[in-house]
């Protein structure tokens, strides 16, 4: 996560109101909960941290983990969250966001999904979760327009939907209102969302020459904000 994603983050946590409910999809180390606790502290809404922390889905080439890595994610997590101050203000369910559904009640007003990137997981996560959003609330979606199978679940779900709006991104993270399109507004949300697709091609290929090692190929393609596109 980027600082101006961090940013975002926080901008839409702080304008929340007390009754508010925010659920977060994968919080790894606890960085992306401590900018929602901390944004939304003022106005005491509730943050919910949904991460496993079984050692596997953990970022970029690391879908296959140990629960030793697991372990050591969550130790850091309830670390990080202590040092920040916010430990008494995330409420962290240890489960798979798949599992998880029961554990919130009610609306969630602000979801953030970063959890796992291949497309069944993303997938599940954007409509069983994405349906918790009220009208007027947003959902933010990470490693979207970059990772295949995330952005693979926006295409079968968001791209032609009638339940929330494109608002734009900051980098691989975008912004989605929840309203009711009619079919001039699902038509324009498409179009507004494919004309990312090429960002995305673009993303592809930097990956494909990180992972080849050709730098100076990723570095002509504009990538210059650390060992991957984010």
């Amino acid at each position: 996560m980027t600082d101006d994603q961090a940013r975002v983050l926080w901008g839409r946590a702080a304008t929340l109101g007390g009754d508010a409910q925010i659920v977060e999809i994968g919080s790894y180390r606890g960085r992306s909960a401590i900018v929602l606790a901390r944004a939304a502290a003022g106005a005491g809404a509730g943050v919910t941290a949904i991460d496993p922390h079984a050692g596997n889905d953990r970022g970029p080439q690391q879908i296959e983990g140990s629960l030793d890595e697991g372990e050591a994610d969550n130790r850091a997590f309830r670390e990080n969250l202590e040092r920040a101050g916010v430990a008494a203000d995330v409420r962290h369910v240890r489960r798979r966001s798949r599992d998880a559904l029961d554990s919130v009640t009610g609306p969630v007003n602000l979801l953030y999904i970063d959890g796992a990137h291949r497309y069944q997981p993303a997938r599940e996560d954007i409509e069983r979760w994405g349906a918790r959003v009220p009208v007027g609330g947003h959902m933010l979606v990470h490693d979207a327009f970059s990772a295949v199978g995330v952005t693979a679940a926006q295409v079968r779900l968001l791209f032609f939907g009638a339940r929330f709006r494109y608002l734009g991104r900051s980098g691989s993270l975008v912004d989605y209102r929840r309203e009711h399109l009619d079919a001039r507004g699902r038509a324009s949300n498409a179009l507004r969302q494919l004309a990312e697709l090429p960002w995305f091609v673009r993303n592809l290929a930097v990956k494909l020459a990180i992972v080849a090692g050709a730098g100076p190929v990723a570095r002509a393609l504009g990538h210059r904000d650390g060992p991957w596109p984010y």
